[in-house]
């Protein structure tokens, strides 16, 4: 089935639709029938150019995290002492999440802005993968944060808490998390039958957000359900930052705005508001839209906001705020690209 093959399809339908919402006066059937004449036009008239400018956010992101996530997880890997430790195997876990996600989102946004096809088991599978990313690198976060809260406020039974063999569990678990909560979903969608295989085609996340608002009670449901548990782990980083900060706040490592826990603390406190602002954000698009405050093409171009842009961001931040604040990593970076730099200036060796 190819688009034009679409288009014709959703005409159909929506005329038929038109036609039920005369006799029964129904205003879902208007807002259905809405929806498949929007499926229509972006299937055959596509905005080429404000589609290409929001594949500009996730390429350039890629790009700089494709330059700077695989030589820290390098570094981590490579290294015996940095690997055995807590805080640097969730750190790894973390970046190995959102490497992933870059990769799959950019490659389904540029196939979406090329009007590339898909089989329907190859977009299920492709959003499957980006739902497992984008959940095991927030709760990764979380766990990295919790680490810290632990480390600091009880530094003496830290290692008995969470040792290497320990944190190996929890990182498994919460891929386990991570597969399970999309898991839910996607067959909660199924069951309904609430996939379209136009959108499924087009493989558009910003379409298929905006459907799913549209979609049965059940599907809703999962819907807020799953923003609800993501809402509820961003909470937990910032209840941790926030308790640290009020029992470290006596012990003077907070006097000077430019003192090594103040930096880390505004840079750890920015990759939160970025974690943060999609969900709020995605909150008021939703509860305009379920309330037709806005239309049906402007939640998508907000969907495209937050997906394209907002939601993309934390991931390439979060190895530049976060991991190159470990003295560790840094040195070892800076050690690596010095003797490198020396390879390539050191003299030819004279001919004897």
């Amino acid at each position: 089935m190819n688009f034009f093959l679409c288009g014709s399809t959703t005409r159909m339908n929506a005329t038929a639709h038109l036609l039920r919402e005369a006799k029964s006066n129904s205003s879902s059937n208007v807002s259905e029938a809405s929806l498949y004449y929007l499926l229509e036009e972006w299937a055959l008239n596509p905005r080429d150019t404000n589609m290409k400018m929001f594949l500009i956010p996730p390429v350039v992101c890629l790009v700089a995290g494709v330059l700077i996530i695989p030589s820290i997880l390098f570094v981590i890997f490579s290294s015996f002492s940095i690997r055995k430790e807590t805080r640097y195997m969730l750190l790894g876990n973390a970046l190995l999440c959102d490497l992933i996600y870059l990769l799959f989102y950019t490659l389904s946004a540029a196939l979406s802005a090329a009007h590339v096809s898909l089989p329907k088991e190859a977009c299920v599978l492709q959003l499957f993968l980006l739902a497992v990313a984008y959940c095991g690198g927030l709760f990764t976060a979380a766990a990295i944060v919790v680490d810290t809260y632990i480390a600091i406020l009880f530094p003496l039974r830290y290692v008995t808490i969470l040792p290497s063999s320990r944190t190996k569990k929890v990182i498994v678990f919460l891929w386990i998390c991570s597969g399970a909560l999309p898991g839910i979903f996607f067959l909660v969608l199924s069951s309904t039958h609430n996939f379209v295989p136009c959108v499924l085609e087009m493989c558009s996340i910003p379409l298929i957000i905006i459907l799913t608002l549209s979609g049965t009670d059940a599907v809703k449901l999962c819907f807020w359900l799953s923003a609800m548990v993501i809402f509820l782990f961003l909470s937990l980083i910032f209840c941790c930052y926030a308790i640290l900060y009020f029992k470290t706040r006596q012990s003077g490592i907070w006097e000077s705005i430019c003192s090594r826990a103040s930096v880390t603390f505004l840079m750890h406190n920015t990759v939160l508001f970025f974690y943060f602002s999609p969900l709020l954000v995605l909150f008021v698009e939703s509860f305009f839209y379920v309330n037709i405050v806005i239309g049906l093409e402007t939640g998508i171009w907000v969907s495209l906001t937050i997906c394209n842009v907002l939601m993309i961001l934390p991931k390439v931040l979060f190895p530049f705020l976060y991991g190159l604040r470990y003295r560790e990593i840094s040195a070892s970076l800076k050690s690596i690209v010095r003797r490198k730099h020396l390879h390539l200036v050191s003299p030819a060796p004279s001919p004897s």
